[in-house]
């Protein structure tokens, strides 16, 4: 009789796991959708990155303020103009999506972002996290996580330089 109820057990124990649905992916047309984003974002075609958001994303950086698509690009586009050169490492790049609890579906991006100030040469590499929310194939709502010690202590810098040149 033991052995029948462990067996019955193990069976529903076997079955029981068989029942639930995937909740990760590293491959998945959301993934391919922020991935030709980012290529859009390292070449400054803004356009093409504009047209993997919906008309209403929310965008939020380092901040619980949302931006909108339109302020998003200008800031990008104001760094952008900054560098000589732009773009995420992708040696060390990790990206996943993952359905939640809510059935929300959800692209985590982790990278090594990396530039080079034109104004005086410096490398910076930053760490990037990017949580971003897909709604029938469109970017819904974006977060963007980074330390920008590093990066705005170089434009403090060359502010500085630029006052003084001005004062003399």
């Amino acid at each position: 009789m033991k052995k029948i109820i462990l067996v019955a057990f193990a069976v529903m124990l076997f079955t029981a796991c068989q029942n639930k649905p995937q909740r990760y992916f590293a491959e998945s047309a959301e993934i391919n959708t922020l991935k030709a984003g980012i290529e859009a974002y390292e070449a400054g075609d803004w356009a093409k990155w504009k047209s993997h958001f919906a008309d209403t994303a929310k965008i939020y950086v380092n901040s619980t303020e949302p931006l909108t698509i339109a302020e998003r690009a200008k800031s990008l586009e104001t760094m952008a103009n900054t560098m000589s050169s732009y773009g995420f490492n992708r040696d060390k790049e990790y990206i996943e999506m993952v359905l939640d609890k809510e059935d929300e579906t959800w692209v985590y991006y982790w990278a090594l972002h990396k530039g080079t100030l034109a104004a005086n040469n410096k490398e910076l590499s930053i760490p990037v996290h990017l949580a971003v929310q897909f709604v029938d194939g469109k970017i819904v709502e974006e977060h963007v996580y980074y330390d920008g010690t590093a990066m705005n202590a170089e434009f403090a810098k060359l502010t500085a330089v630029d006052d003084v040149v001005e004062e003399e």
